[in-house]
């Protein structure tokens, strides 16, 4: 005999399907026999046990009985020539495809809802000021320098660890950013541009390179490269 959890199904189809995989039988031949003993087990146990049975189990119940009985009795042809009389199974089956077309969509749906709450979201700023062409940083590496730069050290982060994206309680500012900056270059005066960057999430890292170019154009410090293709250093202005 089958052995399942009492109250791990959403209802009387829901316990059906399982009972006819457990059972490895072919939906369009269920063993109605069979599948009835197991389901009238089930409502047993749940009775024992003081739960709760549902209208909605108690009605399968009894749709199974009345489809067993039809099977027990003798096929019918209506003429000689014509097929036997249309099997007493065939709208069960039909429900249990159709619900477990439901449940499939409703998986895909939980899937992409999980999928979703790792969307990082905030409302749109006005970015127009760091677009500018005429931005001037207080630095001897421009803009367009710095941006590639950048994007390389992007690139090199997502070969050595993907980059995660979630969503937190606390919103990551620019401003936050800053005061953090200004606090790792009052102790250690020259730091690598990258040192800044001790989160890879998207709004980390976004709000730590917008931090930077603000510092740099307010001459709060200055973003220094020797030599082409050197390390660039952020020091106090």
């Amino acid at each position: 005999m089958l052995e399942f959890k009492i109250g791990q199904f959403e209802g009387a189809l829901d316990l059906l399907l399982h009972l006819i995989k457990e059972n490895k039988m072919n939906i369009f031949d269920i063993e109605i026999e069979k599948i009835t003993e197991q389901y009238l087990d089930y409502l047993k146990q749940m009775e024992e046990m003081n739960l709760e049975i549902t209208s909605t189990y108690l009605v399968m119940a009894s749709e199974l009985l009345y489809i067993k009985s039809k099977m027990l009795l003798p096929q019918v042809k209506r003429e000689e020539d014509q097929e036997e009389d249309d099997d007493p199974r065939t709208e069960l089956v039909n429900r249990l495809l159709e619900y477990q077309a439901y449940k499939d969509v409703t998986e895909t749906l939980r899937e992409k809802e999980t999928l979703r709450k790792e969307i990082y979201t905030k409302v749109p700023e006005d970015v127009q000021e760091y677009l500018d062409q005429d931005i001037k940083i207080n630095t001897n590496v421009d803009l367009d320098s710095l941006v590639e730069a950048f994007k390389k050290f992007l690139a090199r982060q997502a070969e050595v660890k993907p980059l995660k994206t979630k969503i937190t309680e606390k919103e990551i500012t620019v401003s936050d950013r800053k005061k953090r900056i200004r606090s790792i270059l009052g102790n250690r005066k020259k730091v690598s541009f990258f040192e800044f960057f001790e989160d890879y999430s998207k709004e980390y890292v976004v709000a730590t390179f917008l931090a930077i170019l603000e510092m740099a154009k307010e001459k709060e410090l200055k973003i220094v490269q020797e030599n082409t293709f050197d390390e660039i250093i952020c020091e106090v202005a």
